[in-house]
């Protein structure tokens, strides 16, 4: 049994739906099969896109790993086909499978630190 038994589908987003807002406290991690997002950093000067991302991406690993608000913001920017990992599934799949959740762990931070590192720190910049 892998990691495919404990997603959600999360269906297909529409061109510039947004996915989440960031500061929101929703702890959902989103895996995308086809189409781009784009995810960025909003304070009350600018909007600061930091990344777009493809198919095989994730995005939310943020707040789904560190239990604080969302640092950014992530937007469709073509039809997006997604999964969910809820942070309830997260914990079932770590009971029933830990080594299948270690490497969802060890993938996700060996391939996306430095997006979580951009976006925390542009969160904390004093105005």
């Amino acid at each position: 049994m892998g990691i495919a038994v404990f997603l959600c589908p999360a269906g297909i987003v529409a061109c510039g739906q947004v996915l989440f807002q960031q500061g929101t406290t929703d702890r959902t991690l989103f895996l995308l099969e086809s189409g781009s997002l784009s995810v960025h950093f909003e304070d009350d000067k600018q909007r600061l896109r930091l990344a777009i991302v493809g198919p095989g991406s994730v995005v939310g690993e943020g707040a789904f790993f560190s239990h604080l608000p969302r640092s950014a913001t992530v937007q469709a920017g073509t039809p997006c086909k997604l999964w969910s990992l809820p942070a309830m599934r997260f914990t079932e799949l770590s009971n029933r499978q830990p080594a299948v959740a270690l490497h969802l762990v060890m993938a996700v931070g060996r391939y996306y630190p430095s997006a979580w590192a951009i976006a925390s720190a542009a969160w904390r910049q004093p105005d």
